[in-house]
């Protein structure tokens, strides 16, 4: 018998999302922000989006320079991905707070994080206003991977509890 939630029970019940570091911002305004509201939103051309609250200093950045990188972190990255998760850009710089490097993108001004195995360049197409977060999707201009990056090397995050891949069923 399946019990009654609701709906904030519901997507708690969800799978663990992918959990990222989304850069904004140009040079000295750069920040990031940790991010598990991340998804695909088109094959062809490649898109893909986040969730930012209006609140959030990153919000604004996006807006204003219309780009953003997402930057796939590994699990031993864990204490940078709760840190940028836990201040705010308005009064940190994360990148030096929290001994990270800003990569330079090949295709936007928005840097990248060199210490992350997969890094996406986004070009911002569509903002979409969903309660109390934008969505704000982009199209992936460029990307760049580690050689040695494995996907069961990320970290998931949902309802609270950081975990990483388990295992693959056929």
């Amino acid at each position: 018998m399946k019990e009654t939630l609701s709906p904030k029970e519901g997507i708690k019940s969800l799978p663990h999302f992918p959990t990222v570091l989304i850069g904004t911002g140009k040079e000295d305004e750069s920040n990031l922000i940790t991010a598990a509201m991340i998804h695909v939103f088109s094959i062809d051309p490649v898109m893909v989006g986040t969730g930012i609250s209006p609140k959030r200093h990153s919000f604004g950045l996006l807006k204003k320079y219309e780009e953003f990188t997402v930057n796939v972190p590994d699990t031993s990255m864990l204490e940078q991905l709760k840190g940028c998760g836990s201040k705010s850009g308005r009064d940190t710089d994360k990148f030096e707070r929290f001994e990270l490097t800003k990569g330079p993108s090949k295709k936007i001004s928005v840097p990248g994080v060199k210490e992350c195995p997969l890094v996406l360049e986004c070009k911002l197409e569509k903002e979409i206003e969903t309660g109390d977060h934008h969505w704000f999707v982009g199209e992936v201009v460029n990307a760049t991977r580690d050689e040695e990056f494995q996907r069961d090397g990320s970290i998931l995050y949902w309802g609270g509890e950081f975990r990483k891949p388990g295992d693959l069923l056929d």
